[in-house]
């Protein structure tokens, strides 16, 4: 049999639990634009009714019910969304970074344009047509140098801006790595918090948001595997461990993600876009650059040099040395050179004659400037004794008379016409000894940075939409809709108001029982 106050108690139960309702409706509400929640609902469900099946069980017919009460407060959240977003959002940070990265590789590489590498190339041929045309000119020979100066302060100056941007990308690991521990500790302390707050019976969804939230962030640095335990989220990065339970993964730096980098447990996320933008990107337009400058300074070419020429005492081509009479040449032979510089060497300058007499050869036109090292795109430099003498530019192939006598031919302009014209003339990449001309070299270059940029463009945009539309799938899962809370509150509330107009009603009848019964014949 119920008691006399069953129903008091049936009404006090359905105000506490609307009371959580609303009041959990106001906080999905309040957090409706705050980052990472996810909205909450009170599980509601039947209080245990009268009577319970049982020996001493009374004669009443029916179970009478006791009204409700709530059990818990929980978040609304799909799993598969959130691992199916982390997945995405790592590919998008992958991405993301490689896509930035070349796109300031082809801001350095500023072509096609009218003041990349490949116009400072066209300047510096056409310099040597025009001293073809007037082979004594001083005018024209200054031209040569400085157009020659110029190009080489272009690789240097391009070699240096992708130094930089090398060093950037490894600041930036560092930088990212040092958020990434920040990040790890956070989700370690946090699932000490939120155990000892389960541990209790009560749900910390709050705190649970925002170890979530972290967890996202995380994935858009690394690629991340979450594990839910007794002891709160174990987070892996590949077979790596970046927290487990109450610890964390302590010494995350940039040497600990390079190793990961490099046994492929780091697979995705900012820092595997730096390191490969770093590591493979900059590093091969570096490489290719340097191997540019040095093929056109050093590559084989082959040269036909004109019947007449007269080559410098001692020359070596094709394994004959040439002296004496036989430097000057009876019919056309055609060589094979080490790039313009050794081009250059086969003819004279203007400069007074070598202690011998011999009118003098000229000199390795391009020069390193660590003094003898390999010739980089860093390092190449125009040689000082034609910095500071354009007439130690050769542009003859022709001398008379014999030592002391010898004399250089006024007006020959042979090798300056042989170097005009290097610019259609195949050489023999230093590095890899594929044969291109140097535009040619160069022009494969750009063309390869063109599509590598263009894929990760595309990659890019693909990730965006792909991470967009299952947030989107997330939010309509657990993100706050203000037309449902308001919906909701309405509905609480008016659940509220009927409850205490219940209780309300029941004193009322309580009243008439207790103060207006069992009084005739006072």
């Amino acid at each position: 049999m119920p008691s006399t106050f069953h129903s008091i108690e049936t009404a006090k139960r359905s105000l506490f639990t609307q009371t959580a309702a609303l009041n959990t409706t106001g906080h999905n509400i309040a957090n409706a634009n705050t980052e990472g929640y996810t909205r909450q609902t009170v599980k509601m469900r039947a209080s245990i009714p009268m009577e319970a099946y049982g020996i001493n069980r009374s004669n009443v017919p029916g179970q009478l019910g006791t009204g409700v009460e709530f059990d818990a407060i929980e978040r609304i959240r799909e799993k598969f969304l959130d691992s199916q977003y982390r997945g995405e959002n790592t590919e998008l940070g992958s991405w993301t970074i490689r896509s930035n990265t070349l796109d300031k590789l082809q801001q350095i590489m500023n072509e096609p344009s009218d003041t990349g590498i490949r116009k400072v190339l066209d300047n510096f041929y056409k310099s040597w047509s025009d001293l073809s045309k007037d082979p004594e000119s001083v005018t024209a020979r200054t031209i040569v140098k400085e157009n020659a100066l110029a190009l080489t302060d272009a690789m240097n100056h391009m070699s240096k801006q992708l130094s930089n941007l090398s060093a950037d990308l490894t600041s930036n690991v560092e930088a990212k790595s040092s958020e990434l521990q920040s990040y790890v500790n956070s989700i370690a302390d946090l699932n000490q918090s939120i155990t000892k707050i389960e541990g209790l019976g009560d749900n910390a969804n709050d705190l649970r948001d925002q170890r979530d939230l972290i967890v996202d962030k995380i994935s858009k640095i690394v690629n991340v595997t979450v594990t839910d335990t007794d002891q709160g989220y174990n987070v892996n990065m590949g077979g790596q461990a970046l927290v487990t339970g109450f610890a964390p993964t302590t010494g995350i730096n940039g040497a600990f993600l390079q190793a990961a980098f490099a046994s492929n447990d780091l697979q995705g996320g900012e820092i595997h876009g730096m390191i490969i933008s770093r590591d493979q990107f900059v590093a091969d337009y570096t490489a290719q650059m340097d191997n540019l400058a040095n093929t056109l300074a050093n590559g084989d070419i082959s040269v036909t040099l004109p019947k007449g020429s007269v080559l410098p005492e001692g020359t070596v081509l094709n394994g004959v040395t040439y002296t004496g009479t036989s430097r000057t040449l009876q019919s056309d032979l055609t060589v094979t050179v080490k790039g313009l510089n050794g081009l250059h060497q086969l003819g004279y300058t203007q400069e007074d004659k070598d202690a011998n007499g011999n009118m003098v050869a000229g000199k390795p036109f391009f020069v390193a400037s660590d003094n003898g090292g390999t010739i980089t795109a860093g390092n190449i430099t125009l040689n000082t004794a034609i910095v500071d003498n354009p007439n130690a530019i050769a542009a003859s192939l022709r001398v008379t008379g014999t030592a002391p006598t010898e004399e250089l031919v006024k007006g020959n302009n042979t090798l300056a016409s042989l170097m005009s014209n290097l610019k259609l003339n195949n050489f023999t990449s230093v590095s890899t000894g594929n044969k291109a001309t140097i535009d040619s070299f160069f022009s494969s270059m750009i063309g390869q940075l063109g599509i590598e940029a263009q894929e990760a463009t595309r990659q890019t945009q693909n990730s965006t939409a792909l991470v967009s539309q299952v947030e989107t799938m997330r939010q309509s899962v657990s993100g706050v809709s203000l037309d449902e809370e308001m919906s909701n509150m309405i509905k609480f509330q008016h659940a509220y108001s009927a409850a205490a107009r219940f209780m309300t009603t029941f004193d009322q009848l309580l009243d008439k029982l207790i103060n207006s019964t069992g009084v005739v014949g006072r």
